[in-house]
């Protein structure tokens, strides 16, 4: 351990070191996005350098300390780095890719289905009515609910906007034109139970569900084996959910939910360098 700076009556602060672990292509690509954005305003001075900046914001999505603890650490004051934060945030969430490009590169590249699912991030409970529409029965939390779609491996490819925690799969689908996009690039997609009803095309669906048994009509031999193949070919959406939720600032969001997009968007772009490097 090493002091930082005296204190008065012989007290000083205590700063440890601690792994952070990510590669340095991250880093460097972090860097690289603050110097641009630091020419194109036209700002020539930062208290820290873009690099030592980069590795203080990868800390703090990745580990998710306290904005204080990680200002006294590096003799900054708490409102600078929650200023650096935000500021990468943006320029992260503004290299996320669109929906509709998104879908069109999967095609390029000989991709014939995406996989599709819904997830719930959890966040503090906030006191009043207006809470109350994030609060999801389905998982009984507080959240946002938030849309993906990956490839055929699992790797995310895109990311919907937050909405309140209980709103369904289907209604987040068909807000975001999902079957519109999905045949205007001659793709399908694979979805659990959730998404049923979301394609009523009985002779050509773009969205392939699973069936579900009811009291009057008990799941045939076929409808079982199609039911575990579904599953199988399902599963990589699970992996390209972990990878992002090792950022611990996902465990339980304190930013405001107006905000929770962009980091969402940021963390798909900083996942996928670390997958793909």
């Amino acid at each position: 351990m090493t002091n930082t700076e005296e204190r008065a009556e012989g007290t000083c602060p205590l700063v440890y070191q601690c792994r952070l672990p990510l590669s340095t292509i991250t880093v460097d690509y972090l860097a690289d996005l603050l110097r641009r954005h630091l020419k194109a305003i036209r700002s020539r001075w930062r208290i820290l350098p873009p690099g030592r900046i980069a590795v203080i914001v990868l800390a703090v999505l990745r580990h998710d300390p306290r904005l204080a603890d990680t200002a006294g650490g590096n003799n900054v004051s708490e409102s600078t780095v929650r200023r650096w934060r935000d500021e990468l945030i943006g320029l992260l969430a503004a290299q996320a890719p669109r929906l509709d490009r998104a879908l069109k590169k999967v095609a390029r590249q000989g991709g014939e289905v995406v996989l599709i699912d819904g997830t719930l991030i959890h966040t503090r409970r906030r006191t009043g009515k207006a809470d109350r529409r994030n609060y999801s029965g389905k998982h009984r939390s507080h959240g946002l609910h938030f849309l993906a779609l990956t490839d055929e491996n699992g790797r995310l490819i895109w990311i919907s906007a937050a909405r309140p925690g209980r709103t369904h799969d289907n209604t987040a689908a068909r807000h975001d034109h999902i079957l519109a996009h999905l045949r205007a690039t001659g793709l399908g997609a694979l979805g659990d139970l959730g998404f049923r009803g979301l394609d009523n095309d009985i002779l050509d669906p773009v969205v392939v569900t699973g069936h579900i048994a009811t009291r009057t009509h008990k799941l045939t031999r076929g409808e079982k084996e199609a039911n575990r193949v579904l599953a199988v070919g399902r599963a990589p959406v699970e992996h390209g959910f972990a990878h992002p939720k090792n950022w611990r600032v996902l465990t339980k969001l304190r930013t405001d939910p107006a905000r929770a997009t962009h980091l969402l968007r940021a963390l798909l772009v900083l996942t996928n360098l670390e997958i793909n490097r």
